[in-house]
Order: C-alpha cells, then sequence, then structure tokens
C-alpha cells in the first residue's frame, strides 16, 4: 500500500508545472510542492511559507470555520472577523424580535459592552496539518474485504488523533483524500465566545434575497461582523463577562487600492464538498432524479413558507433562517440541471470513461472498474429516491424531526439498565424544546405535511412505504388528527413530559408524531439503508481504483482532491463572463446597480432610506471610485458551498472582499468545473468599509483594522 501512495505522490511531483487555469481547492501544505510556481507566474507576490507555516504566523491563522459551515477572517488585533451576512445570519435571527428587528434594521454595538453573545456559536483554527497516510493504512492487504479495510482504517485514524492531541483545547481530526488514497491530519483549535459586533439590515446583507441570489449582476452587500472573545491567557473559554477579546497570530490588511479586470486573486478557506470524479451515471443520477425530486419536494416546503412570511412580519422573523436554508440548496439543485445539460457533462463524461476502457486494457487492475460502477449505479436508484423522499418530505417536517430528538431518552427510558447519561440528556432535551418552539408555527408546519406526505407515497416504491393505520387516500385528514393529538406541538406538555417519571417519558413512544417517525424510520433503517450503504461502500472502494488509475492516465495533469471541509487554497484572476450569445456581464456591480433596483414593494429590493440618501449626497468618503462605490466583483477561483465568508485576497495576501456566491452559469462546478462560466461571486472590501463607516457610523470599526490605501 505504502507503495501505491508512492506513486501517486511522484506523479503529482512531476506535473507541478501543468495545473489547469483556475480550477482546484489544494491543500496548503502541498501548495509548496505543487503550486507556488503556477502561482507566481500568474502574479502571486507572495511565498508558500506566507500561506501556510507552522513555524511562524502566515495567513492560515487568520483564517477560521466559522460555526458550522462557513469560513470567516480576522480583521484587526482585537479578535474582529468578517464573515457572510448569510453565515451570521442564524445568530442575527435569533436576537431578532419584533421590538428589536435585527434582520431588518440591522445592528451596530457601538463599544465592546454593547456585543450580542451566541451560545453555541464557535470558530475554529487549523492549528497544523500532517500526512498520515502510511499510518492509516497500516495493516490494510489486498485480501481485506471492504468492510475489514474500513475498520482498521478506523482503529489507526482513532489513534492517529488520540496521540496528536497535546492538549485540552485541540481536536484532532483524520480526513481522507482521492477517495482513501490519502490521509491527512488535522489539528484545530475551538473558541466558543464569540460575539455578534455588526450586521447591515437585511435589504443591504440579503438585497435580492432568493431571486438574486446565484446570479450575476449581483449587488448584494453580504457581511457581518463578529469578535472573538479569550480568558486572559489568550485560550478558548466559554462566555464570561470576564473574557477579554482574542489577540490572535495573524490578522488580515485591508486593500482600498482596488481591483482590475485580469489581476491574480485567490481564497482561503473551507470548501464543504465537490465530487468531480464521479462517473456519467452518477451525473445522469443526478441531473435526471435525484435533484428533480428534491426540488419538487421544497418547492412545496418553500410555497407554504412564503405565503405565511409575506403576511405577517413576526412569522417572518422566525422562518427567515429556515427560509433561506431550504431555498439555497433548492435553487442551487436546479441550476445544476441546467448547467450540466448546457456542457452536455453526461456525454463529456462518457468521453473520459472510453478513454479510460481502452487505457485499461493495458492495465489489468483497473479493467472492470467501470462497468462494475455501471451495475452499482443500475442497483442504486429506487434505494436513492427513498432515501430523498424520507430527508426532504418527512424529516425536514418539524415536529417529526422534533419527535426524532427524542429516540435516545425514550430508549433509555424502555431499558431497565441504569444510565448515567439520563440527567445530562434530559437537560439538552430541555434547551432544545426551548429553541424549537421560539420559532416555530404550527400551522405552518402542518400545511407543509399535508403537501409532502402524499409525495412520499406516490414516488417511492411500495417496498419501502410504511404500513400506517389509520391512513387513507386522505392524507390531510390523518396529518390534522397528527397534529390534533401529538404534544409535540405544545412546549409546556414536552417540558412537563421531561421533568416527569421514567415512564412519562417512555410514555412519548406512543405519541402519534413519535410513532410515525418510528415507522418511516424503522423501513428505511431495515429495508433502504443496509442496501444503499452497502452499494455506497462498494462505490466508493471502485472510485478509490478509479481514481487512481485516472491519476496514472492522465499524466499530463495534476489532479485535485475533492473538496470536503478542510482549509484548501483556489486562485484565479478578476474577471467578466459571456454566459450567453449576445451578453457581456462586466467583471464588477456598483451602487448605482442597487438603487435602480430599488423597489420599497419588495421587501428584499427595499433599499433602506440611508443608504439613498448617501447616494443622492454622493457622500461615499474614500470609498469613492468613478462617482460612485464598488460592490461586488467575480474572479475564476474555484469555490462551492462552505467557501461563504472566505476572505478573497490580492497577490500581496491584503483582503479585497469576502466570497459569497457563484454565478448561476457555472453552478454545476462541484462537478465539472467550466472555465468560461464558472465565476465566484465576492463583496468588494470597499462597500464593507463603506456601509460600516458611512452608512452605520461605526467608524471604531474602521480604526481597528489595518488599512492599505
Amino acid at each position: 500500500m505504502k507503495r501505491i501512495v508512492l506513486t501517486v505522490l511522484s506523479i503529482f511531483i512531476l506535473l507541478t508545472s501543468q495545473l489547469r487555469a483556475d480550477e482546484g481547492m489544494w491543500i496548503p501544505l502541498l501548495i509548496e510542492k505543487f503550486n507556488i510556481e503556477d502561482m507566481q507566474a500568474k502574479g502571486f507576490k507572495l511565498s508558500a511559507e506566507d500561506i501556510y507555516s507552522i513555524n511562524q504566523a502566515c495567513i492560515k491563522d487568520a483564517i477560521v470555520i466559522f460555526g458550522r459551515g462557513c469560513t470567516g477572517e480576522l480583521v484587526s488585533d482585537q479578535g474582529l472577523i468578517l464573515t457572510n451576512h448569510h453565515c451570521g445570519y442564524g445568530a442575527i435571527q435569533r436576537h431578532s424580535s419584533i421590538e428589536n428587528d435585527y434582520l431588518t434594521d440591522g445592528f451596530w454595538a457601538m463599544s465592546k459592552q454593547e456585543e450580542l453573545p451566541n451560545p453555541e456559536l464557535t470558530v475554529t483554527f487549523l492549528e497544523r496539518i500532517e500526512d498520515v497516510t502510511d499510518q492509516v493504512l497500516d495493516g490494510v492487504k489486498k485480501k481485506h474485504t471492504e468492510a475489514e479495510r474500513k475498520e482498521i482504517i478506523e482503529k489507526n485514524a482513532e489513534k492517529i488523533e488520540s496521540e496528536a492531541v497535546e492538549a485540552p483545547d485541540l481536536t484532532a481530526s483524520v480526513r481522507s483524500f482521492y477517495y482513501g488514497n490519502q490521509y491527512f491530519l488535522f489539528i484545530y483549535k475551538q473558541y466558543k465566545d464569540v460575539r455578534l459586533v455588526g450586521a447591515p439590515p437585511s435589504a443591504i446583507g440579503k438585497f435580492g434575497g432568493d431571486t438574486d441570489n446565484w446570479v450575476w449582476p449581483r449587488h448584494t452587500g453580504d457581511f457581518s461582523v463578529f469578535r472573538i472573545y479569550a480568558d486572559k491567557d489568550n485560550n478558548p473559554a466559554e462566555y464570561s463577562p470576564d473574557n477579554v477579546p482574542y489577540k490572535p497570530k495573524k490578522f488580515l490588511p485591508i486593500s482600498l487600492k482596488g481591483i482590475d479586470e485580469g489581476d491574480f486573486t485567490w481564497v482561503l478557506g473551507y470548501p464543504g464538498g465537490t465530487s468531480q470524479y464521479i462517473t456519467s451515471d452518477a451525473i445522469r443520477l443526478i441531473k435526471e432524479v435525484r435533484n428533480p425530486n428534491r426540488v419538487a419536494v421544497r418547492d412545496k416546503r418553500i410555497e407554504v413558507m412564503n405565503k405565511y412570511m409575506d403576511a405577517n412580519d413576526t412569522i417572518r422573523i422566525k422562518y427567515a433562517s429556515k427560509n433561506a436554508g431550504a431555498s439555497n440548496s433548492w435553487k442551487r439543485w436546479k441550476g445544476e440541471i441546467v448547467g450540466l445539460e448546457r456542457l452536455n457533462a453526461i456525454e463529456k463524461k462518457e468521453k473520459l470513461e472510453q478513454d479510460f476502457m481502452n487505457w485499461a486494457k493495458k492495465n489489468k487492475e483497473y479493467k472492470g472498474v467501470l462497468p462494475e460502477l455501471g451495475k452499482i449505479y443500475d442497483n442504486i436508484e429506487e434505494y436513492a429516491v427513498a432515501m430523498d423522499y424520507y430527508w426532504e418530505a418527512i424529516r425536514s417536517v418539524e415536529v417529526i424531526r422534533f419527535a426524532a430528538r427524542f429516540r435516545d431518552l425514550i430508549e433509555m427510558a424502555q431499558s431497565d439498565e441504569q444510565n448515567d447519561n439520563w440527567e445530562s440528556e434530559i437537560e439538552e432535551l430541555e434547551k432544545q424544546t426551548e429553541r424549537f418552539f421560539k420559532d416555530y408555527v404550527v400551522k405552518i408546519d402542518q400545511e407543509i405535511f399535508e403537501q409532502l406526505l402524499p409525495m412520499y407515497f406516490n414516488n417511492v416504491d411500495e417496498e419501502f412505504q410504511p404500513e400506517i393505520k389509520g391512513l387513507n387516500d386522505n392524507y390531510k385528514e390523518y396529518v390534522n388528527s397528527i397534529y390534533q393529538s401529538t404534544i409535540f406541538t405544545d412546549k409546556d406538555k414536552v417540558l412537563e413530559a421531561l421533568n416527569g417519571s421514567k415512564e412519562d417519558v417512555k410514555a412519548l413512544s406512543e405519541d402519534p408524531a413519535y410513532k410515525l417517525f418510528s415507522e418511516f424510520s424503522d423501513v428505511v433503517k431495515e429495508e433502504v439503508y443496509p442496501v444503499y450503504d452497502s452499494l455506497d461502500l462498494k462505490a466508493n472502494q471502485l472510485y478509490r481504483l478509479y481514481m487512481k488509475g485516472l491519476m496514472e492516465m492522465q499524466d499530463d495533469k495534476i489532479l485535485f482532491p475533492d473538496a470536503n471541509f478542510t482549509m484548501r487554497v483556489s486562485y484565479g484572476e478578476v474577471k467578466g463572463s459571456y454566459p450567453r450569445d449576445g451578453i457581456i456581464y462586466k467583471y464588477y456591480t456598483t451602487l448605482d446597480g442597487v438603487i435602480e433596483k430599488d423597489n420599497p414593494k419588495i421587501y428584499d429590493y427595499d433599499v433602506p432610506d440611508r443608504l439613498k440618501e448617501l447616494y443622492e449626497s454622493k457622500d461615499y468618503g474614500r470609498y469613492e471610485v468613478d462617482g460612485t462605490v464598488p460592490v461586488c466583483f467575480i474572479a475564476t477561483n474555484h469555490t462551492t458551498g462552505g467557501n461563504s465568508g472566505s476572505p478573497v485576497l490580492d497577490a500581496e495576501g491584503n483582503l479585497i472582499g469576502l466570497n459569497f456566491d457563484r454565478m448561476w452559469e457555472g453552478i454545476m462546478s462541484d462537478m465539472v468545473f467550466d472555465p468560461a462560466h464558472s465565476r465566484n461571486i465576492t463583496l468588494d472590501i470597499r462597500y464593507v468599509l463603506f456601509i460600516i463607516d458611512k452608512f452605520a457610523g461605526a467608524d471604531h470599526l474602521i480604526e481597528e483594522m489595518k488599512i492599505i490605501e
């Protein structure tokens, strides 16, 4: 196995000069080996050590995982963080009410004492990366089954992780790359006291709403401001009024010099996931089956939420974050269908696969890989459909999802054995109950379930349909009976059960919402998941071999590893786009475009009066360029979900913007990167500072930053 790994690495080393322009998400540890010469040839003015080093402060020390799925960056020596508005949206929403509607009005702490704590919000720093391939694969033999291989690897990884944690504040994670051909260890440090400092109104931070999401031209001021706090020794600590602003090893200087088309630009962040090397059969399943099914279900959910949110401001606040979360993937899936069709992605994959099979005739190790993968996709579709409808049509229903959280406690109550976790589980569920009901509206949930339940039964094979007592063709009547009799729509009754006896908890197993969850869950657990998981495990085994073969066959390329929410570098240039015949997109937008879109009748386009006043008076300060203020720009950096909030940097490592989206025409770049159309959308840092300074009057924040003019 060591020989295989060395072969893969030797291919990489030989081919460092033959990177494909702009495509790729590269491991910082390997930038010196594989990318730095290409980056510098394109205009980069720093060294690989400036990006990633364990011997000195470097740019990676200014980058954090923000929450559970975004990126953020430090911009002052007092722990000040910038990220996207949509990344901070949940925190902003939780602090909002009719009396203090921070979603609509924005929020600005004019002193550190006014900054708002956010329980459970964390930021995580990467300490270091190590290649641990040999250690992880130690003991793995060709004779082992995939299940045996997996067990050995998991044990090895667990040992590596436990030995790597040198202090209580550190965590370790071994991650797979190239479908298990390579493994890296990541050491992290997490901070738990993160406070909200500032957020523009949604009419700036979410300007254009779902209509403008994933599209260009864009005029969204998608940013929010937070601060990390630590104990007096600068170590992670739970929230305390005694904590002090974190002192970072490194923070990013901010450039007001601006950008021009063709300028080198790069992104350092945490892309969540890509699947660049999947086969034509996988693309076909996604494009023709899975995405259309998931879009259809979310059509119904979003339609119901929008109806109630448009009619009631209280509901709008409660459901703002839920709606945004549902809408984001919904629109992305639609865009992927369009993009994959436009690119003839299936046909292009088939061409590559035919080349691979011809090559494999002389490389017998790989001869049967693609035919075997084809058989898996022939068999997996009905199980994938059932899984998708289970998660989208059943588990997306709030009362079902809430009831499901009680499974562990109910099973504890049903057991005769003493369980030491009983009290902590009760305490955690009490917290979850309070959070759930803060933003729950039963009539919305019920109407959504009335729409979704028949979709499951109409589209999933009968073999995977639970036999539910009392359910007939009148789904609305059945759903109504559930909501009339369950306690999981009543906070007081739930808390009463939690504070009662074990018999009270045990009785929850007969609650109609919990029983419905159990009936669906049992079918999926017994009939769907085992087969799906077995096929998926076999597919991963074959992809590992296919990936190794691709790297040997395509010896004129370096193939980057798929994103897996580990730190990556991507780089390219500022560049406009020509998406369709007769259409030319400039590489930037300005405040003029914000004002042109102003429509007080539409929530997402109702430009705040203060911003219009600044526009009318041309009070732009040092952020003015040619009589206006830059808002957004596009570039060819390869990004995906998780890169939201990532710093977009110039050739000298200065912050020039915040990555927040991709262009609709290139949205399928998670599977197929198209240099002509794949563009990341960036919020120009000058607009960020303009809003903080001139709009909000929070110039004390500007004074913290190191600004280069």
